[in-house]
């Protein structure tokens, strides 16, 4: 009795604990909802200060309390490119912005197409009469790019830039893979499909190592002419071509290589900057803090500056991230939400409908969900643009064939017709640990496919035949889109990516545009003049609950710089993120893809372990102990 008096009283404690624990958090989001929305004394006559602390995405993903409290870990911020244009443009026109500020400290990257646009958002701020200051401790490429099109660049004396240019080495896991005694069996079509290549291959192979070089070299040709117009001063041939001479004529100071360089104007601490800041726009009277300007948020901005919903409404779709079954998203396209977001917009009676492809493809399951939820809508015959943005690939390139018109920047990365699908199989592996196989079959299909004893030549062939069928598919969709032969799609085909400039001669784009060049031609061919329409972005409305922990477990808080050694060193954990990734698709439960792996990664993917939890425990504790 006595033990058993113990453990009750040990549940008992358990079940206390656990009920403070939720009232505690209960209070907390409480004290969240009353404190989280900006209110209209956030938008102040000044500067609008941009920090953008993270990734620069085509759409944002929900924060999961649960998963960043039990992680230890609160994720990456996430801004999305066409609210930092907004606000930026909003900025350029109104009075009480006087000055606009680039918070670059931790900003982890973008996609090139995301850079370019609002890179020329800031280009429009300037021609309005309006300075525009970048500050970081380290600049790396995508930083590099956005600081260019500021009036004033500035850098911390401890810190500098690192220009390294698009590419890099992917990971190979065949000999892994023959040391383990797996089998991975690839099933796909394409001479160019390099997505099956680092779990059959030791290395890359020549015709994708090919596709590769032209695809990054035109890439890179474009970073660089955007950098040089928006930065004639800047010497890119000395620290693209030559960065040894470079860093060592500086005697190895990364900030006073990037200030001879001309990628940056001045050398100063975030104090120094700040000061400079206030000579322009005025000294906050109501801070203490040393430098310390009025300035507006990007949060209070946007809420001050919302979507027009003047007229008749055009519908825009998001397909970002990679396309899989289900309903996952935002920020990963899930199939079946996509399709139900499209058909929930057949009772708007929309003028027309834009599709933003963001995404290397997926599931090719999903994407024909995604198409034909599309063509419902051609079948009330309005009409339909695709926009694409950084990359439109694969499953992209799938969901964009019903387009009436496709637009897309030289800086796109698009095509890569082409499916697979890869199976493991670990019939060799079992059999090195005394596992064997044996049975009574009907058929060469009995008991097929058999992970363990092994596929049969026929379940091979099958499986062959169906990506086969798939890929023929494929063709067909785009042949009957763009009005040309199987025969040249085959040719354009055969998983081969190509960027958007490149892609506008073989006929697989219509022409060069982003969104907005997407929704005035939408506009024309339904008859609407400048004011009697708007965009609507389908599934956008974000819960309370969702700004609640964006605002709380990310916090506002002012960015913590690092250096080019720790700027490096996120790069590493990058990869190793990469990594795991390909364990997970190769292990994982999925069918034929549609998905390109040559693909520049978006810049979510390339940002993991950056931000710790620990602040949002602190908050919480410092709330409930005060």
């Amino acid at each position: 009795m006595h033990f058993a008096g113990k453990v009750w009283r040990l549940l008992v404690g358990i079940k206390d604990g656990l009920v403070l624990l939720f009232m505690l958090l209960f209070f907390a989001v409480l004290f969240a909802i009353l404190t989280a929305r900006p209110g209209p004394s956030q938008v102040r006559e000044g500067a609008l200060l941009l920090e953008l602390d993270g990734v620069v995405v085509e759409e944002r993903t929900p924060v999961d309390f649960f998963d960043a409290f039990l992680s230890g870990s609160a994720p990456v911020a996430e801004h999305q490119a066409r609210d930092v244009v907004r606000a930026l443009d909003a900025a350029a026109k109104d009075e009480r912005i006087t000055a606009v500020v680039l918070d670059l400290d931790r900003f982890l990257g973008a996609g090139q197409v995301h850079l370019q646009d609002i890179g020329e958002a800031l280009d429009r701020v300037r021609a309005a009469e309006k300075p525009v200051l970048s500050y970081a401790t380290a600049y790396a490429d995508d930083g590099v790019f956005l600081a260019a099109h500021a009036s004033e660049v500035w850098v911390n004396p401890l810190g500098g830039a690192f220009v390294a240019g698009p590419g890099g080495h992917r990971r190979y896991y065949a000999g892994l893979i023959e040391k383990l005694n797996i089998k991975a069996r690839v099933y796909r079509v394409g001479t160019y499909k390099s997505a099956v290549e680092p779990w059959t291959e030791t290395g890359m192979s020549e015709p994708a190592r090919e596709n590769a070089r032209a695809l990054y070299g035109a890439l890179w040709e474009e970073w660089q002419a955007n950098v040089k117009k928006a930065r004639p001063a800047a010497d890119l041939d000395l620290v693209s071509q030559d960065p040894v001479s470079w860093v060592e004529a500086a005697n190895g100071d990364f900030a006073v290589a990037a200030l001879n360089a001309g990628l940056v104007d001045k050398l100063g601490t975030r104090v120094e900057f700040k000061e400079r800041v206030a000579e322009l726009v005025g000294k906050d009277d109501w801070s203490n803090e040393p430098g310390a300007f009025p300035s507006t948020p990007l949060a209070a901005w946007l809420d001050e500056n919302p979507w027009p919903r003047d007229g008749r409404a055009i519908g825009v779709i998001t397909v970002a991230g990679e396309i899989v079954d289900g309903e996952a998203g935002p920020g990963t396209a899930g199939g079946t939400r996509i399709a139900q977001l499209l058909d929930e917009a057949l009772s708007r009676n929309l003028a027309g409908l834009v599709v933003r492809v963001d995404s290397p493809g997926g599931s090719v399951l999903a994407s024909e969900e995604i198409r034909t939820a599309i063509l419902r809508h051609k079948a009330r015959d309005i009409p339909i643009a695709v926009s694409m943005a950084n990359v439109a690939a694969s499953g992209g390139y799938w969901v964009s064939t019903p387009a009436d018109r496709i637009f897309a920047e030289p800086d796109t990365v698009t095509g890569s017709i082409g499916i697979f699908a890869v199976i493991p199989s670990f019939e060799d592996a079992a059999a090195s640990i005394g596992v064997t196989s044996d049975g009574v079959r009907t058929g060469p299909l009995s008991g097929q496919p058999d992970p363990i004893g092994g596929f049969t030549p026929e379940v091979d062939r099958i499986l062959q035949a169906s990506i086969e069928n798939g890929y023929r598919d494929f063709l067909n969709r785009v042949s009957k889109a763009r009005r040309i032969s199987t025969e040249q799609v085959d040719r354009i085909g055969q998983g081969r990516v190509w960027d958007g400039g490149t892609a506008r001669q073989i006929q697989l784009v219509d022409e060069y545009g982003g969104m907005e060049e997407a929704l005035e031609w939408v506009a024309g061919q339904a008859e609407l003049s400048e004011g009697e329409w708007s965009p609507l972005y389908l599934g956008d409305e974000r819960s309370t609950t969702d700004t609640i922990l964006q605002r709380w477990l990310i916090g506002e808080e002012e960015a913590e710089g690092r250096d080019v050694f720790a700027m490096l060193a996120e790069r590493e954990q990058a990869g190793i993120a990469m990594m795991l990734g390909d364990v997970q698709r190769l292990l994982a439960t999925k069918g034929a893809q549609a998905y390109c792996l040559t693909c520049p990664s978006p810049a979510r993917s390339e940002a993991h372990g950056t931000r710790s939890f620990d602040g949002f425990l602190s908050r919480l504790a410092a709330f409930f102990g005060d």
